[in-house]
């Protein structure tokens, strides 16, 4: 199984809505963390949402981090792969 709702699924959650900035609203109103792929299509965790559309209680659901930034480049280990590299 899929960490993550497939969009088939999100469909039928969010039906009739189909637009993705419309879907995104609705599961957010339903209490899901989401967030969107490139394409603008939600992204929701299936452990998450399987918490909160079984009703079980707030402290007892998963923590989500979503304005948690994602890691920047690792420049020490590009110079030393670019080093490494002037070596051989």
């Amino acid at each position: 199984m899929d960490m993550f709702l497939t969009d088939a699924e999100i469909s039928r959650i969010c039906e009739p809505l189909v637009q993705a900035a419309a879907q995104v609203r609705y599961l957010r109103e339903l209490g899901l963390t989401v967030t969107t792929k490139p394409n603008g299509r939600p992204l929701v965790v299936r452990s998450h949402a399987e918490a909160v559309l079984s009703g079980r209680p707030i402290d007892q659901l998963p923590a989500f981090d979503v304005e948690r930034k994602s890691p920047g480049p690792n420049r020490e280990r590009f110079l030393a792969s670019i080093a490494r590299d002037r070596a051989a």
